[in-house]
C-alpha cells in the first residue's frame, strides 16, 4: 500500500514537471517570436560622419529589448551626423546623433560650450603616438621664469592644464584604434579659457603632452620644476646684516714695535774707589 502511494506521488511530480517545462518553453517561444525592425549600422562608422542608406539597414530585434530611442525607419537617418563611433551591427539611437541640421566633420562632435584647438607635436611630444582620439592628456609648458637676476638660469617646466580630451590626431577622429600612431598635430577639446592658456603657453615656450588614466579625475597642483630643484642645487646663505648696535666684545690690545728715532747714548766707564772703610763707584 505504501509503495503504491509513493509511486503515485512520483508520477504526479513527473507530470507536473513536464507540464511546467512545456509551458515555460511555449512562453519563451512566444516572446522570441515578438520582434521589431530597428536600424543598425552595416559597417564601422567613425564619429563626425554623415549617414547614408549604405551605412544603415533594418534588422529583426527582440521586442523586449528594443532601445527606447532607436529608429524603425532608416530614411529618417539620411544625412544625420554621428557624435560617437559605432560598430557594425550596433543600433542607431537618437542619443548617438548630433542635432538635425548639423554638418559633418569635427565641429559636430564638439561638446556644447567647448572649443577645438590644434597643437603641433612630434613623436616625443605626442607621447610616442599613444595620444589617440578619446584619450585624456595633461599639458606641460617649458619656458623661462621671470626673475630680477639676469645671471641665473630660470628654465621651468610646469603642468598648466589637466584632463584635456583628444578629439583627433592629424585629421582622423576615429576612437576605436589602440595602436600608436605618430602624427604632427593633435586636436584638443577645451573651454574658451583653456584655449587662451594653450595659445599663450605655446608662444612663450614649448608644449608637451602627458597621457593620463581616462578614469582618474584627481587634479594634482604642482609648483613646477626648475633647474635648481631638479639638480638639488642650493645657494650659500647670505651673511647676516647687522642693523643695530654691535655686541659687546672683549677689548683687544695690539702692541706695535716702533723704532726709536733718538740716538743711543755712548757707554760710560766706571771705577770703584775705596776710601778708608767706605767704597764708591765713580763713572766718567
Amino acid at each position: 500500500m505504501n509503495n503504491t502511494k509513493a509511486v503515485l506521488m512520483l508520477v504526479v511530480a513527473l507530470i507536473a514537471g513536464i507540464g511546467a517545462v512545456t509551458l515555460a518553453s511555449r512562453w519563451l517561444m512566444q516572446r522570441s517570436a515578438e520582434v521589431n525592425k530597428i536600424a543598425v549600422a552595416t559597417m564601422d562608422i567613425n564619429l563626425g560622419q554623415k549617414l547614408n542608406q549604405e551605412m544603415v539597414k533594418l534588422v529583426d530585434w527582440p521586442a523586449s529589448s528594443v532601445p527606447t530611442d532607436s529608429f524603425t525607419d532608416s530614411t529618417k537617418l539620411e544625412g544625420r551626423v554621428l557624435k560617437t563611433s559605432l560598430q557594425r551591427g550596433e543600433p542607431l539611437m537618437e542619443s548617438k546623433l548630433a542635432p538635425i541640421g548639423t554638418q559633418g566633420g569635427l565641429s559636430a562632435v564638439i561638446a556644447e560650450g567647448k572649443r577645438a584647438i590644434t597643437v603641433r607635436v612630434n613623436d616625443v611630444v605626442g607621447v610616442a603616438g599613444f595620444a589617440l582620439p578619446g584619450n585624456y592628456v595633461d599639458i606641460i609648458v617649458n619656458t623661462q621664469k621671470e626673475s630680477n637676476r639676469s645671471d641665473k638660469d630660470q628654465n621651468i617646466s610646469k603642468i598648466v592644464l589637466e584632463k584635456i580630451l583628444v578629439l583627433a590626431v592629424a585629421q582622423e577622429v576615429g576612437r576605436d584604434e589602440t595602436k600608436p600612431k605618430v602624427v604632427n598635430a593633435v586636436t584638443l577639446e577645451v573651454s574658451p579659457e583653456q584655449a587662451e592658456a594653450i595659445d599663450l603657453a605655446r608662444s612663450v615656450g614649448t608644449l608637451s603632452l602627458v597621457l593620463r588614466n581616462q578614469v582618474d579625475p584627481k587634479s594634482n597642483v604642482t609648483v613646477g620644476v626648475t633647474k635648481e630643484s631638479l639638480l638639488n642645487m642650493r645657494e650659500p646663505a647670505p651673511e647676516p646684516v647687522v642693523t643695530g648696535a654691535l655686541p659687546a666684545t672683549k677689548p683687544r690690545i695690539i702692541i706695535k714695535r716702533v723704532a726709536s728715532a733718538l740716538p743711543l747714548a755712548a757707554p760710560k766707564r766706571c771705577s770703584r774707589v775705596i776710601t778708608g772703610l767706605t767704597e764708591s763707584l765713580e763713572c766718567f
